[in-house]
């Protein structure tokens, strides 16, 4: 299933209950990462590179629809006629 990536102009909406604002994403992603560690060895990144990166799933965290979103226009989203 391709799930649909909010943009400036988009933001995610569940279709069954109409939430706006809380989702569990399940993403895949392959990154080169920049670690720093400390000589405690307390490791921590300094550099991230996503070469790819997918979402496979979203469930709303109100009614744990399961890829049941849609992308919807954000309220401040400027409309060209």
């Amino acid at each position: 299933m391709t799930v649909p990536v909010p943009t400036a102009e988009t933001r995610w909406r569940c279709t069954l209950c109409g939430n706006l604002t809380r989702f569990d994403v399940t993403r895949s992603s392959r990154v080169v990462e920049y670690l720093h560690l400390d000589l405690a060895g307390e490791a921590k990144v300094e550099e991230r590179e996503v070469l790819s990166e997918s979402l496979e799933s979203i469930r709303c965290r109100w009614c744990n629809a399961v890829d049941q979103v849609e992308l919807v226009a954000r309220p401040d989203a400027e409309t060209t006629g």
